[in-house]
């Protein structure tokens, strides 16, 4: 009970980090750019137009979260994308995905409803009868 406790605080934590480090934009780019392949730093700062020490900050968070990991080669470091953590985060948003999936089907069906009374010339059923709206 204690052990399974401190196992789903140390998830949500995770979890937060994880939406953390997400949140901003550059750290997203080199998630981006480490999806297609393995980069050295030096690839990275090219690729990013940023400056190295700007890159190498976002990779020390990018590897706390646990989103990357890193080896050497000669003399370069090697960024990759580590996919456990995004698939866990993915595990998490899929019933919200599924709850706004159900509310986007219930709007497209609104829309074509309307864009079929706009093909017959009919007024839009949730317009207001002209006699009833506010004279102000």
């Amino acid at each position: 009970m204690f052990a399974t406790a401190i196992m789903a605080t140390m998830t949500e934590v995770l979890e937060r980090q994880v939406l953390e480090v997400l949140a901003e934009p550059s750290r997203r780019r080199i998630l981006d750019l480490l999806l297609e392949r393995d980069h050295a730093v030096g690839e990275l700062v090219d690729a990013l137009a940023m400056r190295q020490p700007s890159v190498s900050k976002h990779l020390k968070v990018l590897r706390s979260a646990g989103l990357v990991t890193v080896r050497p080669e000669a003399q370069r470091r090697v960024y990759c994308l580590r996919a456990a953590p995004l698939q866990e985060l993915d595990e998490w948003l899929t019933p919200y995905r599924r709850a706004w999936a159900g509310r986007l089907d219930a709007l497209e069906r609104h829309l074509d409803a309307l864009d079929a009374l706009d093909a017959l010339d009919q007024p839009d059923p949730l317009d207001l009868d002209p006699s009833q709206e506010d004279p102000t």
